[in-house]
């Protein structure tokens, strides 16, 4: 669950807290892996938002996400054999590797995404030493905020820091994406992995998923919020059912690109194909496609007016993208509904959709920033009156990406 409900932070507030966390997370590395001289060293790796571009991006589609001031957190010392040791904060015990001997196969458990990117950097050339790394972080698990991207990417960052592997940023994308690809298995896009690589803090990416060109666009803070609302429902169990619409995506393009010339993702399938050839699908593949080629539009129209400083229009597209993702991709739960609902119901929220793949996790929602706090209580409230709990609401501020944090 997120922290108490209307919980908000500036910039400086956010520092101080990351700050404190990290100073608390090395005192807990101390506890687990004893206290020589060395300090362990620290780092941060953002999670993200993504408001616009549902589902896009392993369709080829343009998305628009926003790294924000939550993620992981990582203590790492080097060692002076060839083993390196992870823990987590999270789970008890430790897991051992031996960098002349890594293990080949996942075990279905969290550190499957950092060994998948130790096996990665394994495979540039002879590393130098081994390490102990303590994971940890206040990004919560499974909750659409791309914890697994942030725990992969910072570890390329960190990892590659404490070698001194001289790893360029746009390449610690491209290891974390064969990490969880790869090694874990889950056929994600380039998004997750790009929002929080390549961040710049207080701005949104643009990311044209198909040639993998992008830039930063501004949004103004000063007039609107991005919030986050936790439905509490896990997407643990939601891996099967996110490869299952990547697949159903791609039957969608195979039967339609014939009809499509040039057509090299499913993004490149005009409406007017997809319209003329509905009856030939099956009709949940003709719903996957629908949501796909009426989702580019849509994003390039949010696009559009973010350029002009109209934030009504943007959040009303995020809206519609919502009702998109709950009626022809599928991937929406009742609590994201009625947090959704809630939202459109509350006074100064302009748009607010699931953030992530779906089947539980997290609402995004673009507020009014003066009405902010009426409106992360309305929405709590609205939560509450249906599913008797409280839901985690609160803003987020912007990240400038994974680094290392001096104390």
């Amino acid at each position: 669950m997120l922290a108490h409900p209307m919980q908000r932070d500036d910039a400086g507030s956010a520092r101080a807290s990351l700050e404190r966390r990290l100073r608390e997370h090395r005192e807990v590395f101390l506890e687990t892996f004893g206290r020589p001289v060395d300090a362990p060293r620290l780092f941060f790796s953002p999670g993200r938002v993504n408001l616009m571009g549902a589902h896009l991006d392993y369709n080829g589609g343009p998305v628009m996400p926003m790294a924000v001031d939550r993620g992981t957190f990582f203590a790492v010392r080097a060692r002076a054999d060839s083993r390196v040791a992870f823990a987590s904060t999270l789970e008890p015990g430790e897991v051992v590797f031996d960098l002349a001997q890594l293990e080949s196969a996942r075990a279905g458990r969290w550190f499957d995404y950092p060994l998948g990117v130790l096996r990665e950097l394994a495979g540039r050339g002879t590393l130098s030493h081994g390490v102990d790394v303590l994971f940890g972080g206040n990004l919560p698990v499974g909750a659409g905020l791309s914890s697994s991207a942030s725990i992969c990417v910072g570890t390329a960052f960190a990892l590659a820091e404490v070698w001194g592997l001289g790893v360029e940023r746009r390449e610690l994308v491209d290891i974390a994406l064969r990490a969880e690809r790869g090694f874990v298995g889950v056929q994600c896009g380039l998004m997750d992995p790009f929002a929080i690589g390549m961040a710049s803090a207080g701005q949104i990416l643009w990311l044209d998923c198909k040639d993998a060109s992008w830039e930063h666009l501004p949004i103004d803070h000063e007039r609107v919020a991005v919030a986050v609302a936790d439905s509490g429902v896990r997407r643990e169990l939601a891996q099967g059912a996110f490869n299952q619409r990547v697949a159903e995506a791609a039957r969608a393009f195979e039967a339609l690109a014939p009809f499509a010339a040039g057509a090299r993702v499913l993004r490149d399938v005009p409406l007017s194909v997809l319209e003329a050839r509905e009856a030939t699908l099956e009709p949940h593949i003709a719903r996957r496609a629908r949501h796909v080629i009426e989702e580019v539009a849509r994003t390039f129209a949010a696009r559009a007016a973010l350029l002009r400083g109209d934030a009504a229009s943007f959040g009303a597209r995020i809206f519609e993208t919502h009702r998109s993702l709950r009626d022809l991709y599928e991937v929406s739960v009742p609590e994201l509904d009625c947090l959704v609902e809630s939202a459109a119901a509350a006074p100064g929220v302009l748009g607010a959709r699931l953030t992530g793949a779906g089947f539980g996790g997290c609402v995004v929602a673009l507020l009014e920033r003066e009405r902010a706090d009426e409106a992360l209580a309305r929405i709590g409230e609205g939560f509450a009156a249906r599913f008797a709990r409280r839901p985690g609401v609160r803003v987020f501020g912007g990240d400038p990406g994974p680094r290392e944090v001096q104390l």
